[in-house]
């Protein structure tokens, strides 16, 4: 499990191992190395997602990570609470963006094995703090540096902790 601290509350985070190893393996490897301290939630939409996991808190574009293989196929559906990757329209496109689904957003799910029907990777789900979700799918946002949907105020990842299994 993993511990996002935010500027909003702790959002703590059991990955799944067993059915999206890969996807898994890879959010664990960034968060261990540091990638995700000093991140912001840079895409709000209520009745959506929040997504992180790009952009420092200057709007800055962190260096672009390997992609990954789509394991959508093998993972949860997209319901709220639950964590997937976000991509491009190239269903491998996956490097470090994620997102929370705040409600169920079944469109997101895999169908099929083409480029439309591939969906969207859930590789874990949130086990406590979605009521600090609730706090950012509401924040004021705005258009900023490009982009749409931006919190006005940022929503900053300042670091992630690995929280140990208990034996």
């Amino acid at each position: 499990m993993l511990k996002l601290h935010t500027n909003h509350g702790d959002i703590v985070i059991e990955l799944d191992f067993e059915n999206t190893p890969d996807t898994a393996k890879n959010f664990l490897k960034h968060a261990a190395d540091g990638y995700y301290n000093n991140t912001i939630f840079h895409r709000v939409i209520d009745g959506f997602m929040v997504q992180g996991g790009g952009f420092n808190t200057d709007m800055r574009e962190k260096t672009k990570q390997p992609t990954i293989q789509n394991e959508a196929g093998k993972g949860k559906s997209n319901k709220r609470g639950t964590i997937a990757m976000a991509r491009t329209p190239d269903p491998h496109s996956a490097s470090t963006q994620f997102f929370i689904n705040v409600k169920d957003n079944d469109f997101l799910n895999f169908k099929n094995e083409t480029v439309n029907g591939f969906g969207y990777c859930v590789f874990g789900e949130v086990v406590e703090g979605m009521d600090v979700i609730d706090k950012i799918k509401v924040v004021k946002t705005t258009s900023r540096a490009g982009h749409q949907d931006v919190p006005v105020e940022n929503v900053v990842i300042e670091k992630v902790t690995i929280i140990e299994a208990e034996s």
